[in-house]
């Protein structure tokens, strides 16, 4: 077996955090020559709200997926085409897990840091991330200034 990744899959929350996973991402996937796939999750609203709200939710989340899009572009436009950027909604691991698996990816990049932006990220979604997966993970520490004070965001 190949100690070569061939495909590498950059977990990102859209926050500006994510430029610096991307670039950690784009050193390996260019050592590797590899194909470099981006990602982000939205947790579906009737989730985040319990199912309780008596309306429909379908046009919001339909905005939060394009706004999403357009901000994943922002971000990997300038290194990864369009059709290895991916928006899903779902549950952020569990979304990463399958198309890690449907998608034969050998490497997982996430970002972590302390209490917002990544936290939430890397608390229990990259624990379930990390514990899950069936491919290297690899943690990139972001949010963290040159003093080692948290960034604001």
């Amino acid at each position: 077996m190949s100690n070569e990744y061939r495909h590498i899959l950059v977990a990102v929350d859209l926050t500006r955090d994510s430029h610096k996973v991307l670039e950690r991402a784009m050193h390996i996937a260019d050592r590797n020559h590899a194909k470099l796939s981006i990602m982000h999750t939205l947790e579906p609203l009737g989730f985040a709200y319990g199912g309780d709200i008596p309306m429909d939710l379908t046009s919001i989340q339909d905005q939060l997926d394009e706004h999403a899009k357009q901000r994943l572009a922002e971000i990997a436009d300038d290194h990864v085409p369009r059709e290895n950027q991916h928006v899903m909604v779902g549950m952020p691991d569990t979304e990463i897990h399958r198309f890690a698996d449907d998608q034969k990816v050998d490497l997982i990049v996430v970002g972590s840091h302390g209490r917002h932006g990544f936290a939430l990220l890397l608390g229990s979604t990259s624990t379930g991330v990390l514990h899950g997966a069936k491919c290297d993970v690899l943690a990139v520490r972001v949010g963290t200034g040159e003093d080692g004070e948290e960034s604001a965001e």
